[in-house]
């Protein structure tokens, strides 16, 4: 058997149609410039589409599936949230109960004095001396005012440690800072000498609180001008 061929192609006979053509009477051009054209003209079609309304939709699409996606999240978070609104409310009122007890431990202005007196006499109650006692000025922050005091003791290691222990135990919030302990070269021998920075804090009154926000108001509209 013979192998089949192929049909020829004759591209000359196809060029002879597209000469002479008539712009003025296209129904009578052959049929292969007609098709060609008519090719042409639905490519051109087509790309101008994309060009100038196509593309720009596109995009369009394209932010609307990115914002369908976002939407889509934030619906599973809050969907979430809502799932475990109960556990999150057991939370908040778990900790504003530890937040009143820890507030409860800061003393209020007319117990500031009874305190230190009390931290006085820790000190004393271990045989300890107070070489100095000098509170410092309070630094008052958002909702509470640090009171620092500077203090030098003189005694033992023993003696210190138990003063710490004590401090520990008050019932109001009481902490020992920057201490440094050194030996005693005026006093009687094995007494070493304590220098620490003792802060107790209160809690700021209802008045004080309102003058501390109006200042922070007015240094935070001081900072937008």
């Amino acid at each position: 058997m013979k192998a089949s061929t192929l049909p020829k192609i004759d591209f000359r006979g196809i060029l002879r149609e597209f000469q002479d053509l008539n712009p003025r009477d296209v129904g009578a051009w052959p049929v292969v410039p007609r098709v060609t054209v008519l090719a042409v003209l639905f490519v051109a079609i087509l790309v101008a589409g994309w060009w100038f309304y196509w593309d720009e939709q596109l995009v369009a699409l394209d932010e609307k599936r990115q914002a369908e996606l976002s939407l889509r999240d934030e619906y599973v978070s809050k969907k979430t949230q809502a799932v475990n609104l109960d556990l999150y409310v057991q939370r908040l009122n778990d900790i504003d109960r530890s937040f009143g007890a820890l507030l409860k431990q800061l003393p209020n202005k007319s117990e500031v004095e009874s305190l230190l007196v009390e931290i006085n006499q820790a000190g004393m109650g271990r045989g300890l001396q107070f070489d100095l006692f000098k509170p410092g000025p309070e630094q008052v922050k958002d909702f509470y005012a640090e009171l620092p005091i500077t203090v030098r003791l003189t005694g033992t290691y023993h003696d210190f440690g138990a003063f710490a222990g004590d401090i520990g135990k008050l019932s109001r919030i009481v902490t020992l800072n920057n201490i440094s302990i050194s030996t005693n070269q005026q006093g009687k021998d094995g007494a070493l000498v304590m220098d620490a920075i003792t802060k107790t804090f209160r809690y700021l009154d209802e008045e004080e609180l309102a003058a501390n926000r109006k200042k922070a108001a007015e240094a935070a509209k001081g900072g937008q001008q």
